[in-house]
C-alpha cells in the first residue's frame, strides 16, 4: 500500500472493525485515533415481535424497506415466532419500496420484487421513486435500521400517508467524552481527516457540536485543514446534509479500505 498517508493523522469514528482500520492506516504510513461517534447497536427483540404481529395482522398498502440487514433481522425474528410464512405473505400483499441494492437482494432471495427502488442508493432517490404514486391515506410500514430518517418521514407525512415505523435495531448514544475529543481534534486541526462509516456518526457529532454552539466552527474546519471522508454515498450525503460540502469517498466499492485509498489519493493531489 506504500506510505500514502505518511505524516497524516486520521480520526476513525466507527465502532465496528476499528482495529482493522487502524492497521490499514498504519500500513499506509499514517497514524490513527479511534474516536467512536456511534454507540452500540442491538436488536430490540421484544418490541420487534409486537410490531411484526401487528404487521402480519393488518398488512399495509405499502412497505418501505431501508436496509437489507434490517429485513434479514425481521425474517429471523418472524422465524423464531413461527410466523415466517405469514410475514412473507404480508409482504406479498403489500406494494414494496426498497432503498439500496442490499435491500433489493434481501427481497429477491425470498422471491419478492420491489415495485419502487431508489435511483442512487439514497433516501432522496427513494422519495423520487415514490413520488409517482398516490399515498394519501395509504397505510405504510416504514422499516428503518436503528436511526430515524427525518427527510423520508416528513415527506410521507406531507403526502398524507399513515405511517407505522419498525426499527429492528436500536442505537445507544455514544459517550459524550468521545464526541468532545473528536470535536476538539477537528477544531484544533490535531487530525488531517475524519473518516465516517455511517450516517449516525455524523448526526451525533453535528448534534453535539450544535449543542456546544460550535457547529459553524466544525463546518469551517471541514472546509479548511480537515478533510471529511465517507465510506460511501449515503454517508457522504449525511455529511452534505449537515452543511459539509467537501467530502472524499470511493465512487464504487463502499469499503473502509477503499475509503482510505481514496483519502490517500486526495492528499497526494493536494500535496503535489
Amino acid at each position: 500500500m506504500g506510505n500514502r498517508l505518511a505524516g497524516k493523522t486520521i480520526a476513525l469514528t466507527g465502532p465496528r472493525k476499528a482495529e482493522d482500520m487502524v492497521k490499514i492506516v498504519e500500513k499506509m504510513g499514517g497514524a490513527a485515533l479511534v474516536r467512536p461517534a456511534q454507540g452500540t447497536v442491538f436488536l430490540d427483540d421484544e418490541k420487534v415481535r409486537g410490531d411484526l404481529a401487528d404487521w402480519i395482522g393488518s398488512p399495509p398498502d405499502w412497505t418501505i424497506l431501508t436496509t437489507g440487514m434490517g429485513l434479514d433481522a425481521l425474517f429471523a425474528v418472524s422465524a423464531e415466532m413461527g410466523a415466517e410464512e405469514d410475514f412473507l405473505d404480508a409482504l406479498r400483499r403489500s406494494s414494496l419500496a426498497a432503498r439500496g441494492y442490499k435491500t433489493v437482494n434481501a427481497l429477491r432471495k425470498r422471491g419478492l420484487e420491489a415495485l419502487v427502488r431508489d435511483d442512487d442508493g439514497s433516501t432522496s432517490g427513494l422519495i423520487r421513486g415514490l413520488a409517482e404514486y398516490p399515498l394519501r391515506d395509504a397505510e405504510v410500514v416504514l422499516q428503518l435500521h436503528g436511526d430515524p430518517a427525518p427527510k423520508l418521514e416528513a415527506w410521507l407525512a406531507e403526502q398524507g400517508a399513515k405511517v407505522r415505523k419498525v426499527l429492528p435495531y436500536r442505537h445507544t448514544p455514544p459517550e459524550p467524552e468521545q464526541l468532545e475529543r473528536l470535536l476538539g481534534d477537528i477544531l484544533t486541526g490535531a487530525v488531517d481527516a475524519a473518516a465516517f462509516t455511517s450516517a449516525p456518526q455524523i448526526r451525533n457529532l453535528a448534534e453535539y457540536a450544535r449543542r456546544q454552539g460550535k457547529l459553524e466552527a466544525l463546518i469551517a474546519a471541514f472546509e479548511g485543514p480537515v478533510v471529511a471522508a465517507a465510506v460511501g454515498k449515503l454517508t457522504a450525503q449525511a455529511l452534505r446534509e449537515e452543511g459539509i460540502a467537501r467530502v472524499v469517498y470511493p465512487s464504487g466499492d463502499e469499503r473502509m479500505g477503499s475509503m482510505l485509498v481514496e483519502l490517500a489519493r486526495y492528499f497526494q493531489t493536494q500535496d503535489a
